[in-house]
C-alpha cells in the first residue's frame, strides 16, 4: 500500500470516528445499549462499577460487519 492509499484510509476512518462520536453525543442514551445481559454492574454505597461486556460485543461486530461490506466494496 502506498503513502496515498493509507492518508486515504486514515481519513476515512477519521470521518468515521468524527461521526460516531456526533452520533454518540447527540443521542444521549440508544435504547438497550448498556443495559444487555452480561453487561457488568456492581452497586454498593460509595462504590459503583459499570462494565458493558456484552454491548462491547455487540458493537464489536456490527462494526466489523460494516468495516467488511466497506472493504468488499472497494
Amino acid at each position: 500500500m502506498d503513502m496515498e492509499g493509507i492518508g486515504r484510509t486514515l481519513v476515512v476512518l477519521g470521518v468515521l470516528l468524527v461521526l460516531v462520536g456526533a452520533l454518540l453525543w447527540l443521542v444521549p442514551s440508544v435504547p438497550l445499549l448498556g443495559r444487555l445481559p452480561g453487561d457488568i454492574r456492581i452497586e454498593r454505597p460509595g462504590f459503583r462499577f459499570y462494565f458493558p461486556l456484552t454491548t462491547s460485543l455487540v458493537i464489536s461486530v456490527v462494526l466489523s460487519l460494516l468495516l467488511g461490506v466497506i472493504s468488499r466494496m472497494r
